[in-house]
């Protein structure tokens, strides 16, 4: 199915004003002014961050829409693609965020805007884990581009998270996956964008 709703979910500390946020913002402008994009600034409490996507998309026609996410937005991005029945794509996701982001409780800032201060509660550790989708099959089709060189987490993780997707495992790179430009028709075609 045709793409006409797409739903870009970022990482932990990052917001809608990230790089790749805002490259697939200008793509989806430029090549596919049709496409309704929408990449809201997720709260950081998990259980607040899915209430606020669901909500969101409530009236999204679920035949045609899709979702991505990078980092932690990748690990949501499984979870709304599993609750809507639609095609998802994500960029060096998170798979084990309950482990990883234990060490993160406490006082944070956004690499955005290093003055905007937020909180990461103990409580958030116990919400990602009600999350967890990890058992289930894919609902639709899933893309995963994993970055080997991906400082922050283990890639072999994320491909071993994602069997059945298409993988697109580049050598080197990043966390940040800074390449990503690279990857934009690769992803508009996967989702066949409107």
């Amino acid at each position: 199915m045709t793409t006409t709703h797409l739903l870009y979910l970022h990482g932990f500390r990052s917001s809608p004003q990230s790089a790749k946020a805002r490259q697939m913002a200008a793509y989806v402008a430029q090549h596919h002014p049709g496409v309704n994009f929408w990449c809201p600034q997720l709260p950081p409490s998990p259980r607040a961050a899915v209430a606020l996507v669901a909500q969101g998309i409530a009236h999204w026609p679920r035949h045609a829409m899709a979702v991505m996410g990078s980092s932690l937005g990748g690990f949501y991005a499984s979870w709304v693609a599993q609750h809507a029945g639609c095609p998802s794509v994500m960029l060096n996701p998170a798979v084990h965020p309950v482990r990883d982001l234990a060490r993160y409780i406490g006082e944070q800032t956004t690499w955005q805007n290093p003055s905007e201060r937020f909180f990461f509660l103990p409580e958030y550790i116990g919400e990602l884990q009600a999350l967890g989708a990890h058992a289930l099959l894919p609902a639709a089709p899933e893309l995963v581009i994993i970055a080997k060189g991906d400082e922050v987490l283990d890639w072999q993780e994320m491909a071993g998270r994602y069997p059945l997707a298409r993988q697109v495992v580049q050598e080197g790179g990043d966390h940040a996956l800074s390449n990503f430009s690279d990857y934009l028709p690769t992803v508009a075609e996967f989702l066949d964008l409107a």
